[in-house]
This record gives C-alpha cells, structure tokens and sequence, in this order.
C-alpha cells in the first residue's frame, strides 16, 4: 500500500512538472479557436480588436480569435459562412439582408453593435453647388464597388426623395484618394464612402478633408439605421455561447481602454504594419469611436447595445428597400443576451482632437 502511495505521488508530481514546463503556446492549444473577419484590412478604425489580442483579454477568456482582413462593411457579411468563418465585423444593413434571405432563425446574428450611428456620406467638394439631396438629382457620383455607401443609395434616396433613376453611380476600383481628387477638379460629382475614412485618404495628398469637402451624411437622413456590428454564424452561436460572449467580454474591454489611450491600440496596430501611417490610423480611429460610436444612445443603453424600436424600423426599411422575401423578427437579428454587464458597458466617448 506504501509503495503505491508512493508511485502515485511521483506519477502526479512529474505530471504537474512536466506542465509547468511545458511552453506557453502548447498550453494555448487547448484554448477555443475560431476566425473573424474584419471590414477592412488592419486599420484605425479596428485596432481595439488587435489591443485584445495583445493584452490576453481573449486568451483570458480561453479564446484565441484570427483576425482577418476583410474587403468592406457590407462585402465581407455574405462572406461569414461556416466553416470558413465563425463571425465578422461589419455592415448591419448587409446583415439583415442576409438574414432576410436565409430560412428563419439559421441565418446569422449580430451581438455587439459598436457603431450606434450609420457612417456613411457622400462627399461633394466644398464649392460644389450640391447642397442638397435634391441636388444630387441629374449629378454622377463615385465609389469602390463594394462600399456599403453605395450599396446602401437606394435606402437614402427613398428617404430624401431623391429620383435615383437620374444619378449615375460609378463603381470604380479607384483608390478612394483619387476618387475624391477626380471629384475636386470636376471629373464627377460626389463619392460615396465614410466620413472619416475618405478624409483620412486625402490627408496624405495635401488635402484638408474637412475644410475642402462638404458632406451629406445618411445618419442626418435616416436616424434609424445602425453601422459596423460585431455578428456571429447561426453555428459559433448554438454551439458554444461562452464562447460568443468571452469574445463580446475581450472586445468590449479593449474599446474602453482604446477610449481612455486611442495610442496604445495604435500600438498594436504598429505591431502589425510598421509601414502604416500611423497618424492617418490615429485619425481614424479617433473619428469612429468620436462619431460612429457616438451617437447619444450610447449614454442610455450602452455602446454595444440596440434600441429594439430602432432596430425594428431599421429592419423594416431594408426589408421595405431592397424587396426582401421576409421580414426577420428583432430578436433574430441581434441578442442582447451576450452584452457585458451594466457595470462595464461603454456609456460616452471622449471628444478627440485629431491632428489630420
């Protein structure tokens, strides 16, 4: 019995030893993994996420998530399919769209929605006689053939009353820099894109966004509508609901500390692409969290959160826009159910001073 006891205990002590020195990234391995992909490629607007890889707040939470680039907010959202993909980040249009076109309650579904206001403008030279949606009747516009601004045209222009049988819209492969110049020196009228973005894209060609473009906001237009969302495939989120919500728990404390020190996500942005410019990246991300995030509802519920008023009229305004086969239920585009507690949601963002 003693020399049982004995091998027992040296079986067990060279068992715990032998843990201890194994290295960190075996351990790691019996962490969950699994891929989302980003809207856009590693940029201002998604270093916090980057932040949470770094500081092991996904780790914590026994999750090693893939961040991969992705090709636009509303390109990407058809692209989340299992097993490719167990989720996204992008364009909560798009998301509906999909939703309303898979069989109810198998499509996917958004679980943290940080941008509680819509992001997208067409930018029209600051002299430009477009003042007005109106104006924008009879006029030719531009953008990437995947930007979610112009995807999203015909929702704006049933808001405003604009006739969009007379606009001409260019998809272009176009830098959108180089968009936005054709649009200065008159090759065409307008360019669709996001706010922050297309200002950051001029910076670096001696171009002062904000004092050489003016901008007809969708936000101003249609209040209801919501912007970049973080969305789970209908398999992640039955299969293992720990997991979407850890991942909700890392991603929502890295945006708070972003808040408190946008430079440290820059940081992990850095890490990444040394060769970026990192005050352009600044810009971007301080002008999401400043404006997309923004918006005063985020003091009421918290950034992350949907209003279900809102979120329905959204719904019924895609659904209404782009002749969908159904109507999703709100419950079945987003789940409040994997936001973090009261205690640790983000209520306010702090007013940036950028430097572009």
């Amino acid at each position: 019995m003693q020399t049982m006891n004995r091998r027992t205990f040296g079986i067990t002590a060279a068992m715990g030893a032998l843990a201890l020195s194994m290295p960190m990234k075996v351990l790691a391995a019996a962490q969950k993994r699994y891929r989302l992909l980003l809207h856009t490629s590693y940029a201002g607007p998604v270093a916090f996420m980057l932040l949470a890889q770094d500081r092991g707040y996904l780790a914590k939470e026994g999750l090693e998530i893939d961040l991969a680039e992705g090709g636009g907010a509303a390109a990407i959202v058809p692209e989340v399919k299992s097993p490719a993909y167990d989720g996204g980040y992008g364009d909560m249009t798009a998301l509906i769209e999909v939703i309303a076109n898979s069989a109810p309650n198998r499509g996917p579904i958004a679980v943290y929605t940080t941008f509680n206001t819509v992001p997208f403008t067409i930018a029209v030279p600051v002299d430009s006689p477009i003042r007005t949606p109106k104006d924008l009747e009879g006029k030719t516009l531009t953008g990437h053939p995947k930007d979610a601004a112009l995807l999203t045209f015909d929702m704006f222009a049933k808001a405003t009353g604009i006739d969009a049988s007379t606009v001409t819209s260019i998809q272009s492969p176009v830098a959108m820099g180089d968009q936005v110049v054709d649009a200065i020196n008159g090759k065409v009228d307008g360019v669709f894109g996001f706010v922050n973005t297309i200002v950051a894209s001029v910076g670096g060609k001696g171009i002062d966004g904000h004092k050489e473009l003016r901008f007809l906001e969708y936000a101003d237009y249609l209040p209801e509508m919501y912007g970049n969302t973080l969305f789970v495939t209908r398999e992640f989120y039955e299969k293992d609901p720990d997991g979407v919500r850890g991942m909700v728990r890392a991603f929502n404390h890295a945006l708070a500390d972003t808040a408190q020190n946008p430079d440290t996500a820059i940081d992990a942005l850095m890490k990444r692409r040394p060769d970026t410019l990192r005050a352009v990246n600044l810009h971007r991300l301080e002008g999401t969290m400043k404006v997309d995030m923004g918006n005063a509802e985020g003091a009421r519920i918290g950034i992350g959160d949907m209003d279900d008023a809102r979120l329905a009229k959204m719904i019924a305004l895609v659904v209404a826009s782009k002749n969908l086969p159904r109507t999703p239920s709100v419950r079945e585009v987003f789940d409040h159910g994997f936001l973090p507690p009261e205690g640790e949601k983000i209520r306010t963002m702090p007013s940036f001073k950028t430097s572009i």
